[in-house]
C-alpha cells in the first residue's frame, strides 16, 4: 500500500473529525480512505463526457483581419 502524506489546515482537520464522528470511525486514516473512495465513486458516476461537436467551424466565426502584414503566406516565412 503507498504511503501518503498531507497537510492539513484547520478547517479541514475539523470537518475530518466531524465526518469521523458521524461515521464512528477511530482513525484519521480510514477517515481519509473512506472520504477518498466515496468522492471517487462519486465523481465517476457524475462524469459527462465533452462533446466537442460544438466547436465544429467555431474557426471560421472568428472575423478576418483586414490589415494584413503580409501578402501571402509564403511571405511569413521569407
Amino acid at each position: 500500500m503507498t504511503q501518503l502524506n498531507i497537510h492539513m489546515t484547520p478547517i479541514f482537520e475539523r470537518d475530518l473529525q466531524q465526518f469521523m464522528k458521524i461515521r464512528h470511525i477511530k482513525t484519521k486514516a480510514e477517515a481519509l480512505r473512506i472520504a477518498v473512495k466515496e468522492g471517487l465513486e462519486h465523481s465517476l458516476q457524475h462524469i459527462k463526457p465533452t462533446d466537442f461537436s460544438k466547436w465544429v467551424g467555431l474557426g471560421k466565426q472568428v472575423p478576418v483581419n483586414k490589415k494584413r502584414h503580409f501578402r501571402s503566406d509564403d511571405d511569413l516565412w521569407k
